[in-house]
């Protein structure tokens, strides 16, 4: 069986006020560009969001599972989703399949206890990070957030530190591409942007030079008989 590499670019910056999370749009199959502007932002809950990279149908099928639990949840306690239950049963359920289901998830929201992101990989173990990537140009994305992330940042910086990450990783993978979706998750919903920024933008070819009769100076000619005799017979 050939295995094919999964390209994407995702991640995620915790606020002082909010989580915002970041996802390139080119979906791949092999080395083909199947998308150039699907979303890999899901919608868990009105105060969730998963930020998905893997294979796109384990992505759907997965988000689209928890997003009913979570709402079945909801209607059963009458309380808001915290976004830790969330994440417990994402994880049992990805365990199950030990990484079988290619979904690398990064899950941001707000709740009673504030901001919270964590990561999630295919085999179902989770972190608690202030900020996180995943995905093929993830290294890319990392260098970046290493290096401009700090603590009590403003919602407004981290849309920056996180758009600035996802171009990165646009930039420097060939798996990700295209332009760049923003989700800020705040205490009264989420703002989900899609195409937020154009990372790389279509470019035109400029129409050939046309050159004028005499403009190149002839220096030789030759003449040559290609065809010395043709004899035709019917």
């Amino acid at each position: 069986m050939k295995i094919l590499k999964t390209g994407t670019t995702i991640c995620g910056v915790k606020a002082k006020d909010g989580v915002v999370l970041a996802a390139d749009t080119r979906a791949t199959e092999g080395p083909i560009v199947a998308d150039k502007n699907c979303s890999k932002l899901h919608r868990i809950s009105d105060t969730i969001y998963a930020a998905g990279a893997g294979i796109s149908a384990d992505l759907e099928h997965t988000t689209l599972w928890l997003a009913h639990n979570v709402e079945l949840m909801e209607l059963n306690t009458k309380k808001r989703p915290r976004v830790q239950a969330c994440v417990s049963m994402l994880i049992h359920e990805l365990y199950k399949y030990r990484g079988y289901k290619q979904c690398a998830i990064i899950i941001g929201g707000f709740d009673n206890t504030g901001p919270c992101l964590f990561s999630v990989s295919p085999h179902g173990s989770s972190d608690s990070l202030p900020f996180c990537t995943m995905g093929s140009g993830s290294l890319n994305a990392l260098s970046v957030l290493e290096e401009g992330y700090r603590d009590g940042m403003t919602l407004e910086e981290a849309v920056q530190l996180a758009t600035n990450a996802i171009k990165a990783g646009i930039l420097n993978d060939l798996g990700s591409g295209s332009n760049v979706d923003i989700c800020i998750l705040e205490k009264d919903g989420a703002q989900h942007k899609r195409s937020a920024e154009q990372v790389e933008k279509r470019s035109h070819v400029p129409a050939p030079y046309k050159m004028e009769p005499g403009t190149t100076a002839i220096l030789r000619q030759q003449t040559a008989q290609l065809l010395a005799n043709a004899i035709i017979t019917e």
